[in-house]
C-alpha cells in the first residue's frame, strides 16, 4: 500500500506566484524629503495634471456653456401670442370670472390660465378649446400665418388648380 503524506497543520509561509520576491519590490518614500530625494537623483518624476485639485467637474468650462448658447438659439419654444392673452383675459373680466373660477370650469390648474394670459404658456389647442367653449369667445390661434392676397385671388396656393393640387397619376379616357 501506498504511503500518503498527512497534513498535521496549516503552512503560513507566503508564496510568491509568477515574480521573483527580491526584484519586485520598490520603495515607496515615506516623506517628502524622500520625494526630493529621489527627484534630485533623477529616479522619480512628477507631472502636473490639468485641473486637478478643483471640485468642479471635467466636463463643465467655457466650452459646455458656448454650447449651450448656440442650442438655445436652435431651440426657440413659441409661447401665447399677446392677443391671444389679451383676448382670454378680456373675455373673463366680460363674464366677472377669477382666474381660478375659470380655471375650474375649463378643468385646468389656476397657474396655467394665468400663464395664458401672462403670455408664458405653450400654446396647448386643447386648452385653448376648452377656453373658447367656456368664454363663449372665438379666441386667435397662434401660428397661423395669413395667406397672400395674390395666392387668394389665383384661386388658391401657387401651383394647384381650383384648389385642388396639381399631380398625381395622368387621367384615363
Amino acid at each position: 500500500m501506498p504511503s500518503v503524506p498527512v497534513l498535521s497543520g496549516q503552512d503560513f509561509e507566503p508564496v510568491n506566484v509568477g515574480r521573483n520576491a527580491a526584484s519586485s519590490r520598490v520603495t515607496v518614500p515615506k516623506s517628502a524629503a524622500g520625494v526630493d530625494r529621489l527627484k534630485a537623483m533623477g529616479i522619480l518624476s512628477t507631472e502636473k495634471k490639468f485641473g486637478s485639485g478643483s471640485n468642479s467637474s471635467a466636463h463643465s468650462g467655457a466650452n459646455v456653456n458656448a454650447r449651450k448658447i448656440e442650442e438655445s438659439d436652435e431651440l426657440k419654444i413659441n409661447k401665447v401670442d399677446k392677443s391671444l392673452s389679451k383676448a382670454i383675459q378680456q373675455a373673463r373680466m366680460a363674464k366677472k370670472l377669477t382666474q381660478k373660477e375659470l380655471a375650474t370650469k375649463i378643468n385646468e390648474k389656476p397657474q396655467v390660465v394665468g400663464e395664458y394670459e401672462n403670455g408664458k404658456a405653450v400654446p396647448n389647442a386643447q386648452i385653448i378649446n376648452k377656453l373658447e367653449r367656456e368664454l363663449g369667445v372665438k379666441l386667435p390661434r397662434p401660428g397661423k400665418k395669413p395667406v397672400d392676397a395674390a395666392k387668394k385671388a389665383a384661386g388658391g396656393v401657387a401651383g394647384t388648380r381650383g384648389g385642388l393640387v396639381a399631380g398625381g397619376p395622368p387621367k384615363r379616357r
